[in-house]
């Protein structure tokens, strides 16, 4: 993690779970790291949860990654104020209830802005970011394994459009490994999919009805080793399951 040290990452979806986990961890090895999400309060009262010396290198800021504008005076920010983009990490994701055939639209459409335009509009500004500087950053997509087959879900629930965007989230990855491969880039992009994760995205019944669970924690690190490869290694996709999970 050397080469990461007083570098700047930016994590979406920090607020709380995975990308809360992933922002502490980041900052504890050494990094400034910028907390994105749409809620402020949270965002502030993790920075506060922090040692002192760690505040210091936490930067909570509101940003709603479905808005490209408010993506783009995000972005435009931290480069005026602390030179750059080092590493993203696309945390922010959502799943809704309701079953694909007749659930509101309305409910599709949040899924899709947030965890496809959204992923796309913050790797679009983090590589610009890393071009303009000619750094050779990391851009990390925290993917599922829903993104990979269709689970079955217990009592007939169905992930609706989720699984959807997931499986578009694995698709762009590698077409981003394969476009910075043309250029003769050397940013790397890692997807990380997790199994069932003990996050405020899962209801209380699906907790109820979910016998294996991952901790945010356990996703953090994977990202700190993907990044933590020597320059000629690429960690592409990640999969990590509890032991005993039957998707």
């Amino acid at each position: 993690m050397e080469r990461w040290q007083n570098r700047v990452a930016v994590v979406t979806g920090a607020s709380s779970g995975i990308g809360e986990a992933i922002a502490n961890d980041l900052v504890a090895a050494g990094l400034r790291v910028v907390a994105l999400g749409r809620r402020q309060e949270r965002l502030d009262q993790n920075r506060s949860k922090l040692a002192p010396e760690l505040q210091k290198r936490f930067f909570p800021r509101k940003c709603d990654v479905t808005n490209e504008a408010d993506v783009k005076t995000t972005f435009d920010w931290i480069e005026k104020t602390l030179g750059g983009v080092d590493i993203l990490v696309n945390n922010a994701g959502v799943a809704r209830l309701g079953k694909l055939i007749d659930m509101d639209t309305s409910l599709i459409d949040e899924t899709i802005n947030t965890n496809i335009r959204g992923l796309v509009y913050c790797t679009q500004a983090a590589y610009k970011s890393m071009k303009a500087r000619n750094f050779n950053g990391h851009i990390v997509h925290i993917n599922s394994v829903a993104g990979h087959s269709v689970p079955q879900m217990e009592k007939n629930d169905s992930l609706n459009i989720y699984s959807p965007t997931k499986f578009a989230v694995t698709a762009i990855n590698e077409t981003i490994r394969r476009e910075l491969r043309d250029i003769g880039s050397k940013i790397k992009t890692t997807s990380i999919s997790p199994g069932f994760v003990r996050t405020e995205i899962l209801s209380k019944e699906d907790l109820e009805l979910i016998e294996t669970f991952l901790n945010p924690e356990d996703i953090s690190k994977a990202v700190l080793f993907a990044i933590s490869t020597p320059p000629h290694v690429q960690i592409s996709e990640l999969i990590v399951k509890p032991i005993g999970e039957k998707i």
